[in-house]
């Protein structure tokens, strides 16, 4: 089953002292290309979280938000320095007295005075916040890869009733090949017959050009390559594996074929035809970017 490379999920779980939420969305890319973006003060899980989403996903510009919520501020410690602050409050009050100040020394214009609070980060303990972080993300793959799948399935649905359509119309060519050679050694029978009159008419040269004719515009050697890439097509799209870019190696190998086909006949109804086949083989390579 194919998978798209668009995709989103988001988890949030709740432990014993923190909330952590962890969104992640892909959109299509050349190559794997993770970002994310976390608090800065737990950067260490950054590579863990890029070794993480790579086990999944092989192909796609993937972006990952972390939130790391603290719910009964245990990373943080707040030390006041008494000395200090019995300093400033006895400056300040022999000022009031001094100046005659209206206003008293109150504990907002202490924390207004550098120093007098010092407000620092504990340590972590980072086994245990990457196995809290670690879990929150697994949830969110899990939403973030069924997305994925459900949209690859979708494309594959779409593409295989293209795929039909294609086999159809290569049928069709087939079936009017013959029909191109009887036609111009027909046309060639009349002009003949208009110049010289019946009874001067070559026969076998008629057929000899019709041979030549048929030769040159035959494109059944096309058709039957044309035929094993749409099978080739139709079997990776059942592996449970990145494929997307031998799908795209395909297509272009279908495009070679259909322009072959193109260039050797100048038939009309097979025109319309290859025309018809090159802009359905196109809806179908602009799919398969978005395969992974």
């Amino acid at each position: 089953m194919p998978k798209s490379m668009t995709g989103y999920g988001r988890a949030r779980i709740v432990f014993d002292s923190r909330e952590i939420t962890v969104e992640i969305k892909s959109v299509n890319h050349k190559f794997f290309e993770f970002s994310s973006r976390v608090p800065r003060q737990y950067g260490f899980i950054e590579d863990k979280l890029k070794t993480l989403v790579s086990e999944f996903v092989t192909r796609g510009k993937v972006e990952m938000y972390v939130s790391i919520v603290t719910n009964d501020g245990s990373d943080v410690s707040v030390e006041v320095n008494a000395s200090l602050a019995e300093s400033y409050v006895s400056a300040l009050r022999h000022a009031n007295a001094t100046i005659g100040l209206l206003d008293d020394v109150t504990l907002s214009s202490l924390f207004r005075i550098p120093d007098v609070f010092t407000v620092t980060k504990q340590d972590v303990d980072e086994s245990e916040l990457w196995d809290e972080v670690g879990k929150t993300a697994k949830a969110a793959l899990e939403s973030f890869l069924s997305m994925r799948s459900a949209e690859g399935g979708r494309l594959k649905s779409d593409i295989l009733t293209k795929l039909d359509y294609i086999e159809g119309v290569v049928a069709a060519i087939e079936e009017r090949s013959p029909l191109i050679t009887e036609e111009y050694r027909q046309r060639l029978y009349n002009r003949l017959a208009e110049l010289l009159g019946d009874k001067n008419i070559d026969e076998s040269r008629i057929l000899t050009e019709a041979a030549i004719f048929a030769d040159k515009t035959a494109t059944d050697e096309e058709t039957v390559r044309l035929k094993s890439h749409v099978q080739s097509f139709r079997e990776l799209l059942e592996l449970d594996e990145p494929i997307g870019k031998k799908l795209d190696f395909l297509v272009q190998e279908m495009n070679r074929e259909i322009n072959t086909t193109g260039s050797k006949c100048s038939d009309l109804a097979v025109t319309k035809m290859v025309v018809d086949l090159k802009s359905t083989v196109e809806k179908i390579r602009e799919q398969i970017q978005n395969i992974e």
